[in-house]
């Protein structure tokens, strides 16, 4: 086990015995098996785990997409386990930005629409100029995602993320229908926006070369966290090697 996390700090996020039973008929599949988490304000944390190690199902929980079967878990003083559907959506819109594999961008909307679509529900947004200036793409605000690079599509969604001003960033994957070079891009977007925003940030992934610009690395196997490593000494995006 690494070191953990400073005490003098208080986690933004809790989580204690979260258990996930997905039911398929008479078939139980067990996802989460009693997890222990907390998260701490503006670090950088990697959930690092193989395909179908309960990582998804964890930060779907940590996001309020999902609830656990059994367990507990607390946002600041929200109980995220007992909350409604509407208590959820809430949570989400105001505290939780997303990034996924799959940008999820409106085609027929150029990226600074698609970054407004958010600013406009959010309560103090950045203004989607700024938001995209942040991830680089000032100049290709009024380009419609057809007429960008995938890498590029990424950080818009990125900037679509971050510009409600999140407390929490959870990336699935953010790089993980990317090649190397445009992958590396992305990271230096979402380590850039930690340190600037001093946003959490939790990136879930296979690989395992990412983990050395965490503060924290998490690993995940068979729905149990196996592992906690602290860096003492980060790497930059550029220094990774996958």
């Amino acid at each position: 086990m690494g070191m953990p996390a400073p005490a003098a700090s208080q986690a933004v996020l809790e989580a204690r015995g979260l258990t996930k039973v997905y039911r398929t008929g008479e078939v139980e599949v067990h996802a989460l098996r009693g997890v222990d988490l907390d998260l701490y304000p503006g670090e950088f944390v990697v959930l690092l785990g193989p395909s179908g190690s309960g990582k998804s199902t964890l930060l779907n929980i940590l996001g309020g997409l999902d609830v656990p079967t059994a367990g507990d878990i607390h946002y600041r003083d929200h109980d995220l386990a007992r909350a409604s559907e509407r208590e959820l959506t809430r949570y989400r819109r105001e505290h939780v930005g997303f990034v996924f594999q799959f940008y999820n961008l409106i085609p027929s909307l150029t990226a600074r629409e698609n970054v407004a679509l958010v600013t406009e529900i959010s309560g103090e947004p950045m203004r989607p100029e700024e938001a995209l200036g942040l991830v680089g793409l000032g100049p290709r605000m009024d380009h419609f995602p057809a007429q960008l690079s995938g890498g590029e599509q990424q950080r818009v969604a990125i900037a679509r993320a971050v510009a409600k001003r999140p407390e929490l960033l959870l990336c699935d994957e953010p790089t993980g229908a990317l090649d190397y070079v445009t992958g590396k891009l992305v990271l230096e977007t979402l380590a850039r926006v930690n340190t600037e925003l001093g946003t959490t940030t939790a990136v879930i992934t296979h690989n395992a070369a990412i983990a050395g610009m965490a503060d924290r690395v998490i690993s995940i196997a068979d729905g149990r966290i196996v592992r906690i490593d602290s860096n003492p000494h980060k790497l930059r995006p550029d220094e990774l090697r996958w």
